[in-house]
């Protein structure tokens, strides 16, 4: 298993002392074509071949996040973000189903309570050239951590370039409105005709309303951790104190309760 984190260039010598023979520090740069500048002073991107709109931090991470994993020759690859905390420890097969890298779906979760989600559905059809998405219940892909695998990836991308005549990342840097994980379920879902590895669970407890959680809140929500879940995702956006959040982890000493745990998504059928 290699480790490889992605941040800006002014944070580069803060991660150096991590590197390892496993683990790689990379410039977020690395991942974005050359044509994708960034803004001095604000947290967008310029593209030279599309200037309107600006490309924001949140789809430019996106298409880092696509990139790197496009790049990568490993059989799958966990999207991490920096919000997370693995608890216990975990290998390949925590993230498999029968012995393929699993799939996260999880059918009928996007309800009208989530607009947004329905939004990135639309978005992610007609990138790909499907018809919009039916009315009701849509599926739901978003997941923390994320697998992928690389080879689906590289599918999806040149299939992006190849509906719209563009670069992939002038193409998916261009929308307001897009979720990187939504498009992936669509085009496997709906353009490769699924997965036999599909699961609707994953390993992990998230938190991932807006709003701050207090000592008690934070104690409440990791006691919902279960006995096989390997990560801890409390949302950045939720404003959550760091310090109150590592006392909480700290009170709640997770770590392995068994030496074999077997695999958790066979849990779910």
């Amino acid at each position: 298993m290699e480790h490889h984190i992605i941040v800006p260039a002014r944070d580069r010598s803060r991660f150096s002392p991590l590197t390892g023979a496993r683990t790689v520090i990379h410039d977020v740069a690395d991942f974005l074509p050359g044509h994708l500048l960034k803004v001095p002073g604000a947290n967008m991107w310029a593209n030279l071949h599309r200037p309107f709109p600006p490309i924001r931090g949140w789809i430019a991470q996106q298409l880092v996040k696509l990139s790197a994993a496009a790049q990568s020759e490993s059989e799958a690859v966990l999207l991490v973000d920096s919000d997370m905390v693995f608890v216990r420890p975990f290998g390949a097969s925590t993230f498999s189903k029968q012995g393929n890298p699993a799939f996260y779906r999880n059918p009928g979760a996007v309800h009208a309570g989530l607009p947004r989600h329905r939004q990135w559905h639309e978005v992610s059809r007609k990138i790909l050239g499907l018809e919009p998405p039916a009315s009701g219940a849509l599926t739901d892909y978003i997941c923390w951590p994320c697998l992928w695998q690389p080879t689906v990836v590289r599918r999806m991308l040149a299939a992006v370039e190849s509906r719209s005549g563009k670069d992939w990342a002038s193409e998916l840097g261009g929308q307001l409105h897009f979720s990187e994980m939504v498009l992936y379920g669509v085009f496997v879902d709906d353009v490769m005709g699924g997965l036999p590895s599909a699961t609707n669970r994953t390993p992990s407890a998230v938190y991932s309303e807006e709003k701050p959680l207090d000592e008690g809140g934070l104690d409440r929500f990791l006691g919902t951790v279960r006995d096989d879940d390997v990560a801890v995702m409390i949302s950045a956006k939720s404003g959550t104190d760091i310090e109150a959040r590592r006392s909480a982890l700290a009170r709640h000493v997770f770590g392995p309760k068994d030496t074999h745990r077997g695999d958790p998504y066979e849990l779910s059928g």
